[in-house]
């Protein structure tokens, strides 16, 4: 709690101290913003400011504009000297960036802080950024739209089976070593929820991303296993991992997702990044658990 009151104090005075200089964002919104995180610039395109944004992180892939646009470091130790250079009036931030607060207020640069990802905390930020850009009816015109999406995809899915599902988002690549898997109160967990399955890691007491071992798979023994690890950067790279998780997993044979071909890879990156594409990621679960047996 103390930590909020002091971010939020920090934001205060750094907004505080930029309206000294710049008191035309309060009519027209900020005309140069950078984002620090993947989310956070979907949500600045899809609220149309994406011609004000000039840096992204360095992880920002979509849309394809954002690619030509200088990066300013990770969503978690983004750069504050490469983010001066830009001369923003505002940046949107992630709660995790550690540090970068402190360094934009002694820049004198106007900053928001949005919230990790949960599907709560997707309408939030989008509200929070919509707020800070001067364009909050959109922001909260885009809340509801994906709102009555995600609706219509939950609706779909309430009269069909709920398929037991583990969901992988971390290993030793190409093992089967160090698993990390989602667990409840996760922007993923409340995906798979939407499309009509079971997370079998939803637990009380269950860490939002636990480490477990593959005795615990074989326990859990799921119905439907989605692999997020090694995506790769375009669709076409993440579908020829399909193979090549098959292959890995093939020497477990007695769990119910391979022996049943239920075993996915990940082929839409709207998965981990929790964002406006949010429908996107829950469609593709749920095209994923509608079916019965593999391809």
């Amino acid at each position: 709690m103390m930590s909020k009151m002091v971010r939020h104090a920090a934001l205060g005075l750094a907004i505080g101290c930029a309206a000294l200089q710049s008191v035309h964002l309060q009519a027209a919104g900020p005309a140069r913003i950078v984002s620090t995180s993947p989310s956070i610039t979907e949500t600045l395109f899809a609220l149309g400011l994406g011609d004000r944004v000039v840096g992204v992180s360095a992880f920002c892939r979509f849309p394809p504009e954002v690619l030509r646009l200088p990066k300013v470091g990770t969503f978690l130790k983004p750069d504050a000297e490469l983010i001066a250079g830009l001369r923003p009036d505002l940046v949107v931030v992630h709660e995790l960036s550690t540090g970068i607060d402190r360094r934009l207020i002694s820049l004198r640069i106007p900053f928001v802080v949005v919230d990790r990802g949960t599907l709560a905390s997707v309408f939030s930020s989008i509200r929070q950024i919509g707020a800070g850009a001067g364009v909050p009816a959109r922001a909260d015109s885009l809340v509801a739209d994906i709102e009555r999406r995600l609706d219509a995809v939950r609706r779909a899915a309430s009269a069909a089976p709920h398929p037991r599902v583990l969901f992988i988002i971390g290993r030793n690549p190409g093992t089967l070593a160090d698993l990390v898997a989602v667990g409840p109160g996760s922007y993923i967990n409340d995906l798979i929820e939407i499309a009509g399955g079971t997370n079998v890691l939803a637990i009380t007491g269950q860490p939002e991303y636990p480490r477990i071992s593959m005795e615990t798979v074989l326990r859990l023994d799921p119905d439907v296993i989605v692999d997020t690890v090694d995506m790769g950067e375009t669709e076409a790279e993440r579908r020829l991992r399909q193979p090549i998780n098959e292959r890995l997993w093939s020497g477990y044979g007695t769990l119910t997702a391979v022996k049943t071909r239920r075993l996915h890879a990940a082929t839409t990156d709207a998965l981990v990044v929790p964002g406006p594409r949010v429908v996107d990621a829950a469609e593709w679960v749920a095209a994923l658990l509608r079916e019965r047996s593999g391809r």
